[in-house]
């Protein structure tokens, strides 16, 4: 691309052992909308991140306006005219537009002073050109998200930004403020900016994309202008690929029903969420990020505020309680390993047994039995076929797989009947994930009930028989036998197609 503004070349980056991008190439052209699409888990944020600085590449290089540069932090891109909206505003609440807009660069006074004045007139500027009315004053805590990602723009345009990263700009956003946002791109792109538009929302690239660029698994697998392609074939060459031969062979489901979810909601997160899971049965929960799958996990095992019903095993829950989830049979594997999962300063032996820790207590306060916890983690051991030196070693020295393994463990002490896995597989080996694989079979095969949450669309399709589809905090689809394909499942949660209410 000759009138690039920006361009990557071979970028290749890795985490650990793990290869996210591979010799990536990809131009942004002078006032161009570029969409930048693919699954969860394809490189498009760890891309960006590179390029706003936050990341630097193993090898490959960056040019701007045909100069070679090495961003090292944040403000090198800034200073070359590269700023990022995230999906996550970054914004000071308790601030007003005009302070949030000049954070960390506010114009002083000749005595040195913070120049309050100065900043609202070009805040003022700046809203105009938007064409939108924000008072500069206003604090952003009253701000809707759509006038929020207004205050993010100005940000960019305040420090002259000539190339612009939205990372899934309109997840929050109503269909009014989606056109609004949209008039707004098409505004600074007549002045001349570049953008780069990652989202999920297929309809919404065609709509203000000129070009979309797709990655899948790392790799740039296909680059066209909008025109030359639909949604379904945009969901085609995301998920392009076959199953490998990890799987092992699906127990058949059991007719009684051991979860039953009905008219679930949480404010903010999800509303109206249905679906039954039967002994013995793999069921996926499947759909892009943000869809509301963790939230419903959540609110299932009482770590969320919710309406509605849980029942399981024909006894229905009192939501909001952890403990009653748990001695009502339901485990659950947190999708953040480290966050909430597992306590790394702990042994092995410590985080197997967390969840039923009374059980191992001499009495009703009385210590814990050591060897009787030690006994446990053996078992677990032999069954998970976990690498450690023993079970008093402290997790953080395991490998990741390990850790998983681990956290799976300590989901199952509790003996449930219905066990949630959120992610079971994230940032594991191939491995490490067939054995997941066969274990989590293993289970079904002993009438464990299991829903599985993931990301990973052969993931779901391997373990899987049937799967009921997420999008914007509702179930809108479930699919089963021949319709089960990835192009049916990204269908539904991208809203190409709307299936049956699940």
């Amino acid at each position: 691309m000759d009138d690039a503004f920006a361009r990557l070349e071979n970028i290749e980056k890795s985490f650990s052992t793990v290869a996210v991008l591979k010799k990536v190439t990809i131009g942004i052209g002078r006032g161009e909308i570029i969409g930048l699409i693919g699954e969860n888990g394809a490189g498009k944020s760890t891309l960006m991140k590179i390029l706003s600085g936050i990341h630097e590449p193993n090898s490959g290089r960056i040019l701007i306006e045909g100069r070679e540069r090495r961003f090292r932090r944040p403000a090198d891109a800034k200073a070359a005219g590269i700023a990022i909206v995230p999906q996550e505003f970054n914004l000071c609440p308790q601030l007003s537009v005009a302070e949030n807009v000049f954070l960390g660069a506010e114009p002083l006074t000749r005595a040195g002073f913070l120049d309050g004045a100065a900043m609202r007139a070009r805040a003022s500027e700046l809203l105009a050109e938007l064409g939108v009315r924000i008072d500069p004053d206003e604090r952003i805590s009253r701000l809707s998200a759509a006038q929020k990602q207004i205050v993010e723009i100005c940000k960019a345009l305040a420090f002259d930004a000539r190339l612009l990263i939205l990372d899934e700009p309109t997840t929050v956003l109503t269909p009014v403020e989606i056109a609004s946002l949209f008039a707004l791109m098409r505004a600074v792109k007549a002045k001349g900016m570049s953008m780069v538009y990652i989202s999920h929302k297929l309809g919404e690239v065609m709509e203000i994309c000129d070009r979309v660029a797709i990655l899948r698994d790392g790799e740039l697998v296909h680059e066209a202008p909008t025109s030359a392609l639909s949604p379904a074939g945009m969901a085609s060459r995301m998920v392009g690929r076959e199953l490998s031969e990890i799987y092992p062979e699906p127990a058949p489901a059991r007719d009684e029903v051991l979860l039953k979810i009905e008219g679930l909601s949480s404010p903010g997160a999800f509303s109206g969420v249905g679906l039954e899971l039967r002994a013995g049965e793999v069921l996926g929960l499947a759909g892009l990020v943000g869809a509301g799958r963790t939230e419903v996990a959540e609110a299932v095992m009482g770590l969320r505020p919710a309406t509605g019903r849980v029942v399981v095993g024909g006894a229905e829950l009192r939501l909001g309680r952890p403990r009653e989830a748990i001695a009502a049979g339901v485990g659950y594997l947190s999708e953040d390993r480290q966050g909430s999962g597992v306590l790394v300063a702990f042994s092995v032996a410590e985080n197997e047994t967390l969840a039923s820790l009374p059980a191992y207590a001499r009495g009703l306060f009385g210590p814990i039995d050591r060897r009787r916890e030690r006994e446990a983690a053996e078992k677990w051991a032999r069954l998970f076929s976990i690498k450690a030196a023993s079970s008093e070693q402290r997790l953080e020295h395991l490998s990741g797989g390990n850790q998983q393994k681990v956290s799976l463990a300590k989901s199952l002490d509790p003996a449930p009947r219905v066990l949630i896995v959120d992610e079971p597989t994230r940032g594991v080996d191939v491995g490490a994930k067939r054995e997941i694989y066969r274990l989590l079979r293993d289970l079904a095969a002993e009438g464990i009930a299991i829903l599985l949450i993931s990301s990973e669309l052969e993931e779901v399709l391997g373990m899987c028989g049937r799967v009921v589809v997420m999008r914007e905090g509702r179930s809108v689809g479930e699919l089963a036998g021949a319709e089960l394909t990835e192009e049916g499942i990204m269908f539904l949660a991208t809203g190409i197609k709307e299936g049956e209410s699940a």
